[in-house]
C-alpha cells in the first residue's frame, strides 16, 4: 500500500484506499474494516500526496509530516484525536516545530493524528510521495531510432 491510494473523501469519515474507478465514481475500500463503498464523481477526494501543511517556509507534504510523526513515535500510533486540543497542538508543535499556528488550525492538526494513527494502524510503515521527475526507463524492446554513428 502507497501513500498516493489513500483517499480522504469529504462527508465520509476515515481514510480510504482506491480501488477502482467506477462508471458513476470511484471505488474505495475503507482502512478501518476493510468494506468498499462506491464513492459518487461529485463528492471532493483527496489524495494524501495532494494534501501539504502550512509552515513558516514553504508548505510541506503531508507525507513529510508522517514521517516526522513515525519518527517521533518510534512507528507506534501518536496521541489520540479525541485528546484536549491543546495536548494536540503541543505534540504537532513538538513534531512539527515550524508549523504556522495561524493557518494550521486546531481541527486541521486533529485530522492530521487521527489520519496518522490510522495509517499506522493498518500496517504503514513508509510515507513517500510518489517520483514524478524521475526518467521513464528505457525498454529492452524499444527500438533503436538512433541513426548509426560510422
Amino acid at each position: 500500500m502507497e501513500l498516493k491510494e489513500i483517499l480522504a473523501v469529504s462527508g465520509y469519515p476515515g481514510l480510504y484506499k482506491f480501488v477502482a474507478q467506477s462508471t458513476r465514481g470511484v471505488i474505495v475500500e475503507a482502512l478501518a474494516d476493510g468494506k468498499r463503498m462506491n464513492v459518487p464523481s461529485n463528492a471532493r477526494v483527496s489524495t494524501m500526496t495532494d494534501i501539504s501543511v502550512f509552515t513558516e517556509g514553504e508548505d510541506r507534504p503531508l507525507a513529510d509530516i508522517f514521517t516526522a510523526f513515525y519518527t517521533h513515535t518510534g512507528g507506534k500510533p501518536t496521541i489520540g484525536h479525541k485528546e484536549d486540543p491543546r495536548k494536540i497542538a503541543a505534540t504537532f508543535a513538538e513534531v512539527v516545530p515550524d508549523y504556522d499556528p495561524d493557518r494550521v488550525h486546531a481541527s486541521d492538526m486533529k485530522k492530521i493524528v487521527q489520519w496518522f494513527n490510522a495509517l499506522v494502524a493498518a500496517g504503514m510503515t513508509e510515507f513517500t510521495l510518489p517520483d514524478y521527475d524521475a526518467p521513464a526507463e528505457a525498454s529492452d524492446n524499444a527500438p533503436d531510432n538512433a541513426p548509426d554513428a560510422e
